[in-house]
């Protein structure tokens, strides 16, 4: 029952990989609930997750359910039917998914995910509103996080042009933020869906964007990154994509500029060039015969100036917005941020970490270890090793080699 997957999801410090396992062992979560303490500890489950996994109080789950059913949002769970496909997949596929909207069905067209900078210049975002626009006259769905700057204008496109747009939030689908999104999010909720595995009500922090890309590029059959600086968290959406098997594109920009570093190195490691939507859509015209068309039309300019507000040629950073439940907090890196600067002593640049992310650092000071070795030497939830060294990544702190290989970035260079 949907209480029981709510109850398994709010299981604090378990996380999607480790309850994953779990139901591969057991079933289903009302097969873990309905287990007791001792049954709970001849499975092998020991310490914390025995704890958690021993409060079978289903009040605070069963309030989430009924609130849900009032206010029509939709609850899906990897045992439902509707529960997309491609998140079923994943190794830590989301426990629950609210859904506010209806959800486009992706079975029979190509959906993409749009990805870039928050802090866009004027001619990332009119690129991003014209991509959005080009992909949905394509046939496909467009995928966004709904952050400022690029993601917002991604959708603004694709809702014009009447295609559906997926909105994969960091908070509950009931909270707006950014604030100034509030007409896109109605928009979306009208022709696509927002989509959370955060209970209505939550409030948007570090944590949990990290968590949101991966949604973003698993329900995406490709995700194009139309401008990211250097150490963008649209990168990470990136390598997310790749990780999951997904196709890679990058829009160029204009050289020595420092908002499209990030998306150019892409290029220079493979991923596809892409200057326009049938670049991206062409791929899978013969996975979705039925379904892809090409199209090369431009959005209309009231819609490109919505999208590129003119602000001296470059669009205005906006100050963070406030939940409509709770403050909220400036995007965090692991969103589709842009670049966060580097600080050149290693003091100032360890500062301020959380002690998760101090146990990644001290881990690693004894050289580079495999993503499964580091998780062992933390002894911390895998989840919460991913999206902590995550945010290592995006700081500048932690690198990656292939095979899952991370090590500390030379701290002469940091």
């Amino acid at each position: 029952m949907t209480e029981h997957w709510i109850w398994l999801a709010e299981r604090p410090g378990l996380g999607p990989v480790r309850a994953g396992k779990l139901l591969r062992a057991f079933g289903s979560a009302e097969a873990i609930w309905a287990m007791d303490e001792a049954a709970l500890s001849r499975a092998g489950i020991t310490g914390k997750a025995l704890s958690v996994l021993s409060d079978k109080d289903l009040r605070r789950a069963e309030e989430t359910r009924n609130e849900c059913r009032a206010r029509g949002i939709r609850m899906l769970c990897p045992a439902d039917e509707d529960y997309p496909e491609r998140l079923r997949q994943l190794s830590d596929a989301p426990l629950i998914l609210y859904c506010l909207g209806r959800l486009p069905d992706l079975s029979g067209r190509p959906s993409i995910g749009l990805v870039g900078s928050r802090a866009a210049n004027h001619w990332g975002l009119e690129t991003a509103l014209r991509l959005g626009w080009q992909i949905a006259g394509c046939g496909g769905a467009v995928v966004t996080g709904m952050a400022l700057g690029i993601d917002g204008a991604a959708a603004r496109g694709a809702l014009d042009r009447g295609g559906p747009v997926i909105g994969v939030l960091g908070g509950g689908v009931d909270v707006v933020y950014p604030k100034e999104n509030r007409d896109l999010f109605e928009r979306i909720v009208t022709h696509g869906c927002l989509l959370s595995e955060y209970p209505p009500g939550s409030a948007p922090i570090a944590r949990q964007f990290p968590a949101r890309n991966r949604i973003i590029s698993a329900l995406s059959d490709g995700v194009v990154v139309v401008q990211a600086a250097e150490r963008s968290g649209a990168l990470i959406t990136a390598r997310w994509a790749a990780d999951q098997g997904r196709d890679v594109f990058a829009v160029p920009g204009p050289a020595g500029d420092a908002l499209s570093r990030g998306s150019n190195q892409l290029l220079r490691d493979g991923a596809i060039l892409s200057e326009c939507g049938w670049d991206v859509m062409r791929e899978y015209e013969y996975r979705y015969p039925n379904a892809v068309r090409e199209y090369h039309g431009r959005p209309r300019a009231a819609a490109a100036d919505r999208a590129a507000p003119s602000t001296g040629g470059t669009a205005e950073r906006h100050p963070a917005g406030k939940a409509e439940m709770a403050p909220i907090p400036k995007e965090p890196a692991g969103s589709n941020t842009d670049s966060i600067p580097a600080e050149p002593a290693r003091k100032a640049k360890l500062s301020g970490l959380s002690p998760e992310q101090e146990r990644i650092v001290e881990a690693l000071s004894g050289g580079a270890l495999q993503l499964d070795a580091l998780i062992a030497a933390v002894d911390l939830p895998a989840g919460q090793v991913l999206s902590q060294i995550t945010l290592l990544e995006v700081r500048g702190i932690v690198t990656r080699a292939p095979g899952k290989i991370y090590s500390l970035q030379s701290f002469n260079s940091i």
